[in-house]
C-alpha cells in the first residue's frame, strides 16, 4: 500500500490548484486522476475571473495564463456587461482562456513541484478510520492517506461515499453543447428566440475591444435550448439537429461531430464541506449553472482556502479545528455563488414578463453604486470572510502594493509566492517580535506611500500594520500594540514555540 499525506481525487483545476498549494508548504501529496492524459473535451470553463488571476500572481504564476489568454472586459451579470477597468487591482479584467489550456497550465506548474499525478487511475471506494483514509482504486491497488480530498465533480464519488448531503434544486433548463462541422456558415456569437438561446462560435478567435472575432479554422462549437430539462438519455446529433432547426430554422448541415454533451442550472450545495478526514472542494461541494462563469474560479479559490490550513494541521502545527474554517468561510461563499447564478438563470428568460425585469435590472447596474457591487462579486473581489468586527480590511483581500523594504521594492503578492504568511508592518520599523513564530510567518518591515483601496468599498483607512494568510486575506490588522495579533497568530498558525 503506497502512502501520502494526502490523496486528491481528480486532476482538475480545483484538484491541481490544491495539490501546488500543499507542495509549497511541504506536504507529501497525491493526485489521482481517471483521465489517461491532461486532454480535455468539450467546452467546459471559457476562463478566469480578475480574482483567480490574482491568486495566481499571488503564487509567481499569473503571467503563464496571461500569455496564454486574451484579457478583456467579460465580467457580467445576466446579459449585462459590467465593466471593472477602474477597480484598484492590477488584473481589472477577466481571462479569456479555454479550461483545457487552463489544466495543462496548471498540470506543468504541479509537475514541477514533483508531484506525482496518477493518470488512468479510478478510485472506487475508502474506509476512514482513526489513523488516515484507505483508497481503494479500480485496477486492484490501493492508497492510504492521513486525509481524502474529493475535487471530483458534480458527481463525485468521494462526497457520495462520505455520506454527505447534497441539497438543492432540480433543473429548469437544459442546453445541448457540441463542438461539429457545418456545411453552411452559421451566425457567429449568441441569440434568443421563442425557442429560447442558441450561439455558435469557434475555438480559435480574437477580441477587440468587446467584440470577439473569430477565425475561419477549426470546428464550430454550438450551443441550443433543449425543451425537457430531464433528459434522460445522452444527447445525438439527431437531437441537436432538431433544436437547431427549431431555433434557426435550419441546422446549417451539421455533422461530423467531435462531442456533443448538455449542461443544465441543477443546483446543489454540499450541506458539509468536511467529515472526518474526507474534504471537498470544486464542483464536488457545489453545482450550478455555469452561467457567469463562477464554478471554475469558485474551486480554485475553495483550494487556495484549504491548502495552507491542510497543511499546518499534517505538520501539527495547528490543530485539526483549523480544518474547520474552510467550511464555515467557503460555504457561505459556495451559498452566494448558488443564489447568483439562480438569478442570472431567471433572467434569461424570453418571456415578456422577464424581459421586463431584465430592462429594469440593467438599468440599475448601469448605476455607479450598483454596478461597483455586483461587478466585484461577479469578479470575486469582494470576497468577505466573517473574522470579527474591526478594520474593514479584516477578513477581506489585502490589495497589491508596492512597497518600499530595506532589500529594494517588492509587491504585497510577491511576498506570497511560498504561500507563507506574511506579517506586514508599514509603520515604525522594529516594532514587532514575533520570533515565537518566526519558523511559520515572515515579518516584513516596509514602507508605502498612497491609499489603501479595496473594490466596491474604496479607500480605507492605512493600518499600521496587517497579518495577511496565505491565501491572501488579512487575518489581524492593528499596531505595535499586542492586542489581538498573539490571538490572531495562535489560532491561524498554532501555538508559540518554545523560545
Amino acid at each position: 500500500m503506497i502512502e501520502h499525506a494526502v490523496v486528491i481525487a481528480g486532476g482538475g483545476p480545483t484538484g491541481l490548484m490544491l495539490a501546488g498549494e500543499l507542495a509549497l508548504a511541504g506536504v507529501d501529496v497525491a493526485v489521482v486522476e481517471r483521465r489517461p492524459h491532461q486532454e480535455l473535451s468539450g467546452a467546459r470553463a471559457l476562463g478566469i475571473s480578475s480574482r483567480t488571476i490574482e491568486v495566481l500572481d499571488q503564487r509567481g504564476i499569473a503571467d503563464r495564463f496571461l500569455a496564454a489568454g486574451q484579457t478583456a472586459q467579460v465580467t457580467g451579470f445576466a446579459l449585462t456587461r459590467l465593466d471593472i477597468s477602474d477597480f484598484p487591482t492590477r488584473h481589472n479584467y477577466g481571462l479569456a482562456l479555454r479550461q483545457k489550456h487552463i489544466e495543462r497550465i496548471l498540470a506543468t506548474w504541479v509537475t514541477e513541484l514533483k508531484v506525482p499525478i496518477l493518470y488512468g487511475r479510478e478510485i472506487t471506494g475508502f474506509v476512514q478510520h482513526d489513523g488516515g483514509v484507505d483508497v481503494a482504486l479500480a485496477d486492484g491497488r490501493s492508497l492510504r492517506a492521513l486525509y481524502l480530498v474529493g475535487c471530483d465533480g458534480g458527481r463525485s464519488l468521494i462526497r457520495k461515499t462520505a455520506g454527505i448531503d447534497f441539497p438543492g434544486w432540480d433543473p429548469t433548463t437544459s442546453n445541448i453543447l457540441a463542438e461539429v462541422e457545418m456545411t453552411e456558415t452559421p451566425p457567429y456569437g449568441v441569440h434568443r428566440s421563442s425557442a429560447g438561446v442558441y450561439a455558435f462560435g469557434r475555438s480559435e478567435y480574437e477580441i477587440k475591444g468587446s467584440e470577439i472575432i473569430y477565425k475561419d479554422v477549426g470546428p464550430i462549437g454550438v450551443m441550443v435550448t433543449e425543451p425537457n430539462p430531464n433528459a434522460g438519455t445522452e444527447p445525438t446529433l439527431r437531437d441537436l439537429k432538431e433544436r437547431l432547426i427549431a431555433a434557426c430554422g435550419t441546422d446549417y448541415g451539421v455533422h461530423s461531430p467531435t462531442w456533443i454533451s448538455r449542461f443544465t442550472d441543477t443546483t446543489r450545495q454540499a450541506a458539509q464541506y468536511r467529515r472526518g478526514r474526507v474534504l471537498l472542494a470544486g464542483d464536488a461541494a457545489h453545482v450550478h449553472s455555469p452561467i457567469g462563469g463562477l464554478g471554475l474560479n469558485t474551486g480554485v479559490q475553495d483550494a487556495v482556502n484549504l491548502g495552507w490550513k491542510l497543511a499546518q494541521v499534517i505538520k501539527g502545527t495547528s490543530p485539526e479545528s483549523l480544518l474547520d474554517t474552510y467550511h464555515a468561510e467557503r460555504h457561505p461563499v459556495g451559498a452566494r455563488v448558488l443564489k447568483t447564478t439562480m438569478a442570472q438563470v431567471a433572467l434569461h428568460r424570453e418571456d415578456a414578463r422577464t424581459l421586463a425585469v431584465r430592462d429594469i435590472v440593467g438599468d440599475f447596474l448601469k448605476m455607479e453604486e450598483p454596478r461597483k457591487r455586483i461587478a466585484a462579486e461577479m469578479s470575486g473581489l469582494d470576497i468577505h470572510y466573517d473574522l470579527g468586527k474591526g478594520h474593514p480590511l479584516l477578513g477581506r483581500r489585502m490589495p497589491d502594493l508596492d512597497l518600499v523594504t530595506a532589500i529594494g521594492p517588492l509587491r504585497v503578492f510577491t511576498l506570497l509566492h511560498d504561500a507563507r504568511p506574511v506579517l506586514l508592518n508599514v509603520g515604525e520599523p522594529g516594532s514587532f517580535d514575533i520570533t515565537a513564530w518566526a519558523d511559520r510567518v515572515r515579518l516584513v518591515d516596509a514602507k508605502y506611500v498612497g491609499t489603501w483601496e479595496l473594490p466596491a468599498l474604496g479607500v480605507v483607512t492605512a493600518p499600521p500594520a496587517v497579518l495577511i494568510r496565505p491565501d491572501g486575506h488579512v487575518a489581524w490588522v492593528g499596531d505595535a500594540a499586542p492586542s489581538g495579533l498573539v490571538d490572531a497568530l495562535t489560532t491561524w498558525f498554532g501555538p508559540p514555540a518554545a523560545t
